[in-house]
């Protein structure tokens, strides 16, 4: 069983900055790449980053430039640094990994944590 635990989230103002973590745990043999997707109110889960176990990472068009996306492969830990936050990027935040466990690979999820920008 492989678990994925975020941490993170809370209540920001316009312009500032939070960084959130997941960390996956469990019978992990290999990852492949990690990442985060994000929900806010009312809308479609999208794709916010991801980062592969080489380094090589991939941006929405709307956090580039202002989210960074950065892992640590003895940790099996991903990082999400988020400057210059806007009342947009409001959303449930959730940790995705492509595991390799007991022979398969599998995506597994976090439970998400919620980032709140707002004055």
């Amino acid at each position: 069983q492989v678990q994925l635990a975020e941490s993170g989230g809370g209540l920001v103002q316009p312009g500032g900055s939070l960084r959130l973590s997941c960390a996956a745990s469990g019978s992990i043999i290999d990852i492949n790449r990690m990442g985060w997707y994000r929900r806010a109110p009312g809308k479609e889960r999208e794709l916010v980053a991801t980062i592969t176990s080489d380094g090589s990472t991939n941006y929405e068009d709307a956090v580039k430039g202002r989210f960074t996306i950065s892992g640590d492969n003895a940790k099996n830990t991903v990082y999400l640094q988020m400057n210059s936050l806007k009342p947009e990027d409001t959303a449930v935040y959730s940790c995705v990994a492509d595991v390799l466990s007991a022979g398969m690979w599998a995506y597994y999820w976090g439970d998400g944590t919620l980032v709140t920008v707002s004055s």
